[in-house]
């Protein structure tokens, strides 16, 4: 008995050694900390080990690592080693939460962390410790956003500047964008910074280092208050300390920071409606109007252009040009519509135009009548308004507006005058003709009338062989419903796909095709229309949840195009998930 209770101790104290030989585990740098303030998290082993796994951090954003630290040392003949997996964490809310356990395998054993607990309270004062790393970064790191103006009227622009301040005694070892700011209700179009160089300046009446992050300019589609959301950053940093090393340098001390550049409210002004032209179609700025043409003398049947071309600064994208009115006796064709538009930190510069193919089916002359155009001119608060000049169009050669034939007689007012014969009329008929032998040639017994007297009993087993095909492809009720949803998808997207490359047209049509299919699918009318009742509905017809989310993204793409610059991948893109979302739905529902 006890030599079994011996034996019994042996193995207890055997396991006990073999499981204390590895350690694995976690320790953050504080339990409690305020919602303003930053945890860290170290996952640390005795030994080295493969396929680290951390846990999730719900609840947490992960603003720094991870880092990994190893270290290795042997004293007085024994060994010591230590791996470390560090993490920056930053609360997302007040409460109670959980860091759940991180896994390792170390010599083919799953090793697990004991879950740590913490609390994020309401946010604390950070102490103005010259020490504290964390006070450092906060008084010496500035994101700001500059607004040129705060009170816009509607399709006015205006700039964002975003500039990074960072103190001479800082230094940044890299930064990354974790919240890009949406400019909703706004068309925005993004500077090019590339190749920006960083400036020294002033901040709060201090030297400071600053560069230049982004610049945008900004026409606001809305009237009323409209928020700009902030550009969040996240910074790796070194900060000094109060050590110094061997040669008398300050030692620096890594931490991390993140910086905003804060919400940013501008209230935007209605145009007056006091001395509104009821052509005004929402141009806004200082432009010029040119109507021209390519000649004012041609003949009939010729071609001449007619451009309508507005020129100046403003809002060049954002409204509609003038049209032209012309007599019904000139053709005139749809106009190709031209964009020469540069943007920078002042606003569209250049022009746009519309011209316009007329060709014209009789002699005389004809008055293209002028061409008005009304803005709201920004210097003067005013709406003003250009005309063009009259322009006459001389067609010389052609037939005239009232003549008319009839068979070998014309007329002219009232008397018809005879059609005078000459000798030559009838000079065109042969009236000799040599005549040659001509070789038989019977058809009966030949290669080809064996051939055709063969061809129906060949073509029964290639009938057959069709029918059976066509019977296995009836029957294949799965791939018929694919191959139909496919028919219809291409069916619905052809207008939008003969308008891929035209922003605006693309995205009206492809708006219009996704309407259209609603209707037919589920019965419903223009005026129904809304995403939560699109999503009931397609629930109802059992589609899967993310199919629906990618069908009411599409939608909403469709609206937040007319506001924002789109390339042509990007509109590919868009009509391939169109595409791909219809045939889905029609695959999916019940």
């Amino acid at each position: 008995m006890k030599f079994l209770k011996h034996i019994f101790i042996l193995l207890v104290l055997t396991t006990s050694v073999a499981s204390a030989q590895v350690q694995f585990d976690a320790k953050v740098s504080k339990q409690k900390l305020g919602i303003n303030e930053r945890l860290r998290v170290d996952f640390e082993m005795n030994q080295d080990g493969d396929n680290f796994n951390p846990p999730d951090f719900v609840n947490f954003t992960v603003v720094g690592g991870p880092n990994q630290s190893v270290s290795n040392s042997w004293i007085n003949g024994k060994r010591t080693f230590k791996k470390t997996y560090s993490y920056f964490l930053a609360p997302k809310k007040r409460g109670n939460f959980t860091i759940k356990q991180a896994t390792i395998v170390i010599e083919g054993t799953v090793y697990k962390t004991t879950p740590v607990k913490v609390e994020v309270t309401a946010a604390v004062d950070i102490p103005k410790d010259p020490n504290n790393p964390q006070y450092l970064a906060s008084e010496n790191v500035h994101l700001v956003a500059e607004v040129s103006k705060t009170n816009p009227y509607i399709n006015e622009a205006i700039t964002v500047v975003y500039k990074l301040y960072v103190s001479p005694k800082i230094a940044v070892d890299n930064y990354n964008e974790i919240d890009t700011p949406r400019y909703n209700d706004f068309w925005s179009q993004t500077i090019d910074t590339q190749g920006q160089k960083v400036q020294n300046g002033k901040y709060n009446g201090e030297d400071y280092r600053f560069l230049i992050l982004r610049k945008m300019v900004l026409y606001p589609q809305k009237t009323g208050k409209l928020n700009i959301e902030p550009l969040t950053l996240d910074m790796a940093l070194r900060v000094p300390t109060n050590r110094r090393d061997i040669f008398g340098s300050v030692l620096m001390q890594r931490t991390s920071r993140t910086v905003s550049a804060g919400n940013k409210t501008i209230n935007v002004k209605p145009l007056p409606e006091a001395g509104k032209p009821l052509d005004f179609t929402g141009a806004v700025g200082d432009f010029n109007l040119n109507v021209t043409t390519s000649k004012t003398e041609l003949d009939a049947s010729e071609s001449l252009q007619v451009k309508v071309d507005v020129s100046g600064n403003g809002n060049l994208k954002l409204f509609k040009l003038p049209k032209i009115s012309l007599p019904s006796s000139l053709e005139v064709y749809e106009p190709e519509h031209k964009e020469n538009v540069r943007t920078n930190l002042s606003g569209m510069q250049g022009n746009i135009s519309d011209s316009y193919t007329v060709v014209p089916q009789f002699k005389g002359k004809y008055p293209i009548p002028s061409v008005s155009f009304s803005y709201f001119d920004l210097k003067t608060k005013s709406y003003k308004r250009l005309s063009s000049d009259e322009i006459v169009i001389n067609v010389l050669g052609g037939p005239s507006n009232n003549q008319s034939s009839n068979n070998n007689s014309a007329i002219v007012g009232n008397t018809k005058q005879a059609v005078v014969l000459n000798n030559d009329q009838f000079a065109f008929i042969k009236t000799q003709t040599d005549f040659s032998s001509v070789k038989p040639n019977y058809f009966f017994k030949t290669r080809l009338f064996w051939s055709l007297l063969l061809l129906p009993f060949l073509a029964i087993p290639l009938a057959i062989v069709i029918r059976n095909k066509k019977a296995s492809r009836d029957a294949d009720v799965f791939g018929n419903k694919i191959r139909k949803a496919d028919k219809l998808a291409r069916k619905y997207l052809s207008s939008a796909k003969k308008s891929l490359g035209k922003k605006e047209a693309f995205y009206i049509a492809l708006e219009k095709a996704l309407h259209n299919y609603l209707k037919a699918k589920l019965h419903i009318e223009t005026s129904d229309f809304s995403k939560d009742k699109i999503e009931t509905l397609l629930k109802q017809k059992q589609v899967e949840d993310p199919v629906i989310k990618d069908f009411i993204g599409i939608i909403e793409n469709c609206d937040l195009a007319r506001y924002t610059p789109i390339d042509n991948v990007t509109m590919q893109e868009d009509y391939d998930k169109a595409a791909k979302t219809i045939s889905l739905i029609d695959k999916q529902a019940r």
